[in-house]
């Protein structure tokens, strides 16, 4: 489901359509899934939110899956990401961590990936993304 919404800036019209699809995990707080504004997509930072396991590697696999049902519900695949931002609550976990996301990145995107303090839920990875998808 897409919600619109118009904002005049400037005498120039932009319509910001907010993603909502049950592919992906819903938004636990106040804010959406992501919003498609001029053919770029911002999604909202994924978390697996059901952790199996205490395991960077399950947890980034569960993340992706996230990610993909986001892209899907806009038409979109990995390859249409052009930034990511990954967050890791121990950088110790960077090389395991990339080992899932080169599997599903091969595009490879820009992008900037850096330790926290904490993640929501106690997660150890996050990933948000920035697509350029095409408008209908």
């Amino acid at each position: 489901m897409i919600r619109e919404c118009k904002i005049f800036f400037q005498e120039v019209d932009i319509m910001l359509k907010y993603v909502e699809t049950n592919k992906a995990p819903a938004a636990i707080g106040p804010y959406s899934q992501g919003i498609v504004v001029n053919g770029t997509a911002f999604f909202s930072g994924q978390i697996p939110l059901s952790p199996e396991t205490g395991e960077v590697i399950e947890q980034t696999e569960q993340v992706m899956k996230n990610i993909q049902g986001l892209l899907e519900s806009q038409n979109a695949s990995f390859t249409d990401v052009v930034k990511t931002t990954c967050f890791l609550a121990d950088m110790s976990d960077f090389a395991a961590f990339n080992e899932v996301y080169a599997k599903y990145f091969t595009g490879k995107p820009a992008r900037s990936c850096v330790a926290v303090k904490d993640l929501p839920k106690g997660v150890l990875c996050e990933v948000e993304t920035i697509a350029v998808i095409e408008e209908n």
